[in-house]
């Protein structure tokens, strides 16, 4: 066990969902894999919109150090305001809050968002890497011959929202690795349907940049590549994947993964941003 923490209880933070069950696996996953680890004292799961909720959990802790991190893609509405404010690292209008607490004998440390740490370039081209090698067809295509799109949510409303979805996109197209690499989102321009004009090569692997396989994943966005809505919700009802990789489409050979969430590599990142705010005091 590494000392350091072996006095402190690591909450990991997700939205979660009231209708999709499988939103809260992410954090579960990654929640057991560090318990077996031994680092803290306890190590829980948290949500936003589900059981058990975060600062029903947070505020039942009565250990000297809390780590608290949100497994959020953007360091947006939900991890940079309504969290914070909800466990009173942030009242409601100020630009910036102070990322450590102390109440009476206990400190609270609120880290950043997953998603926008450095080391979510490998967690995107390892899911990109493993969909082409899982469905070659009739082999797998060389990367310079491939298209990588990262698929985001995107929002009006948070413009924070598609920055770390083009972040990431500059980062891999500074690799040189893809023959080339776009940005493109749900609710924003370009849209997921745009990445048949945008891709240069024939061969295109999606990836989308969201935490769980949800309704984004496993719905909106094959029908936003063009499977039509009916087969999207036969297969999805017989409990079949709802893209089949590849799929042709526009003349265009497709590969679609599962979101980055459930990435192994993210148990280290969620590691990493503790030691961050722990080393930041």
């Amino acid at each position: 066990m590494l000392e350091q923490f072996s006095d402190a209880v690591l909450v990991i933070v997700a939205h979660g969902s009231t209708v999709n069950e499988d939103s809260a696996a992410p954090a579960r996953q990654h929640a057991e894999s560090l318990r077996q680890r031994k680092i803290f004292a306890r190590v829980e799961a948290a949500f936003w919109k589900q059981e058990p909720f975060v600062d029903v959990v947070v505020n039942s802790i009565t250990e000297r150090r809390v780590f608290i991190v949100p497994l959020l893609i953007s360091e947006g509405y939900f991890s940079e305001q309504a969290v914070p404010t909800k466990l009173g690292f942030r009242k409601e209008g100020e630009a910036t809050f102070n990322r450590v607490q102390t109440r009476a004998a206990q400190t609270l440390y609120y880290c950043k968002a997953v998603g926008t740490h450095e080391s979510m370039t490998n967690v995107l081209l390892a899911r990109a890497k493993d969909i082409v090698e899982k469905y070659p067809f009739p082999r797998a295509p060389k990367l310079q011959d491939t298209s990588l799109c990262i698929a985001g949510h995107g929002t009006t409303a948070d413009e924070n929202s598609r920055k770390a979805i083009e972040h990431q996109a500059d980062l891999i197209r500074a690799k040189n690795v893809y023959g080339d690499v776009h940005a493109i989102f749900i609710e924003e321009e370009p849209r997921i349907a745009d990445c048949y004009k945008l891709a240069a090569k024939r061969n295109i692997v999606v990836v989308p940049f969201f935490v769980s396989d949800g309704m984004h994943t496993i719905e909106d966005i094959p029908e936003m590549l063009g499977e039509p809505k009916r087969i999207v919700q036969k297969r999805l009802r017989s409990g079949q994947p709802t893209w089949r990789n590849p799929t042709e489409k526009h003349g265009k050979l497709v590969w679609f993964t599962r979101s980055v969430g459930t990435e192994p590599q993210i148990a280290d990142i969620i590691l990493e941003r503790v030691k961050e705010v722990n080393a930041s005091k």
